[in-house]
């Protein structure tokens, strides 16, 4: 008997994905974060905004792959409907989760305040747990095996990064920081091919705005410290070729 691989499935939800309008990006991403958890994506479904069509794909995925993500479908608007059809076919009712309904509060203290459409995005399926989000104030959803996450594709990352090492299964994750005053955008590109030039590995940029000047924190991870060691390597090598100074251990 081999080693066993643990498995997941992904539905990707949204009309615009299926018209074309919107090009998804999630299943790359989660894809890549999934293989540095040391889990394999094993099937991906995309649906539209249907309540029958988002649980019949989430039931299937279910039964088949030790762990289900979705993507889309949780924001403020009527046409939001993930979270009622996910309930729905998990046999139970939709509530108003007081931890989310107070972040939505602190979110938007300063931003007009909680209303009826922005208090949507506190409704979970009874039972769920939260998924931390620090972009939007908005938190993704767990359902045991099950994780809902937002369709923006930034959102989305910040709730695979609360996630990150937390996964039965999944095998621990080495991470390093390094750190440089530089806008991310003028390194983004960079940060892709050092990614894609390092197997098994992911770059997380976080941005920040400090003493008047932008910069921000890369963090290298994988199940491999020998791997981190080797990007990190390459990538302090790559930034400081175009004349910038890196923090070895984060700004």
């Amino acid at each position: 008997m081999g080693e066993r691989i643990w498995t997941a499935g992904l539905v990707v939800i949204g009309d615009e994905i299926l018209s074309g309008r919107t090009q998804d990006k999630n299943v790359a991403q989660l894809a890549s974060w999934l293989n540095v958890q040391g889990i394999r994506l094993a099937e991906v479904r995309v649906v539209g905004d249907t309540a029958a069509a988002i649980g019949e794909a989430v039931d299937a995925l279910r039964s088949r792959c030790d762990y289900c993500f979705t993507t889309g479908g949780i924001g403020p608007t009527h046409d939001d409907i993930t979270v009622d059809a996910i309930a729905q076919a998990l046999g139970v009712p939709v509530v108003v989760h007081p931890e989310a309904r107070a972040m939505l509060e602190a979110h938007y203290a300063d931003r007009g305040g909680i209303t009826d459409a922005r208090l949507r995005m506190a409704r979970v399926p009874q039972g769920a747990e939260l998924i931390a989000n620090a972009m939007s104030g908005a938190p993704g959803i767990r359902f045991g095996d099950l994780f809902i996450l937002a369709g923006v594709p930034h959102i989305a990352a910040q709730m695979l990064d609360s996630l990150t090492g937390t996964l039965e299964g999944g095998l621990p994750v080495v991470s390093r920081t390094i750190g440089c005053w530089v806008a991310e955008s003028e390194v983004a590109e960079l940060l892709r091919t050092v990614e894609a030039a390092h197997d098994g590995v992911s770059i997380g940029s976080y941005p920040f705005f400090r003493e008047g000047k932008v910069g921000a924190n890369f963090v290298v991870r994988a199940t491999d410290a020998g791997v981190v060691d080797g990007c990190i390597v390459d990538l302090t090598t790559r930034i400081e070729a175009q004349g910038r100074t890196i923090a070895p251990d984060g700004i």
